[in-house]
């Protein structure tokens, strides 16, 4: 019975290893979409930042306020602490969230980060970084002038 009991903990320890330390390719971005961000490019900092992994799925993210002219925009790049970065395809904004309201011609976009990858962030000692909005930025590419 005990040795049962141990190999089971042994077994439950490996599996939440492997799940927190297995590499997640979150990027929805080609290369060149990426390789797009070099030249022309437009950054904006986090305005808040909410980094709860322990309360489950959606509770590590960055509210960020974007003028409106990069509503349509195809895509993103995410950069958070340790210089991670994540492409995304934008899928939605608002103009208030968690009491921000967005200022007059810009628009709220709140973008999420997986909860498994907070975590091993935070094993790995960034988690003041992670709470620091000017930690997090959005990269966009600049809008073609008609």
């Amino acid at each position: 019975m005990r040795r049962s009991f141990t190999y089971g903990l042994i077994l439950l320890f490996s599996i939440i290893i492997i799940l927190i330390w297995w590499p997640v390719n979150d990027s929805n971005c080609s290369l060149v979409d990426v390789l797009k961000l070099k030249n022309n490019k437009f950054q904006v900092q986090a305005t808040q930042v909410i980094v709860k992994p322990w309360h489950g799925e959606h509770h590590v993210y960055g509210i960020f306020m974007v003028p409106d002219e990069y509503k349509e925009t195809p895509f993103f790049m995410l950069t958070v602490p340790g210089n991670r970065q994540y492409c995304s395809r934008p899928f939605g904004y608002s103009q208030s969230y968690n009491n921000i309201v967005a200022k007059p011609g810009t628009h709220l976009i709140r973008h999420y980060m997986r909860s498994r990858i907070a975590i091993k962030m935070i094993f790995q000692g960034l988690y003041s970084q992670m709470n620091n909005p000017q930690s997090w930025t959005l990269t966009f590419p600049k809008p073609k002038v008609n």
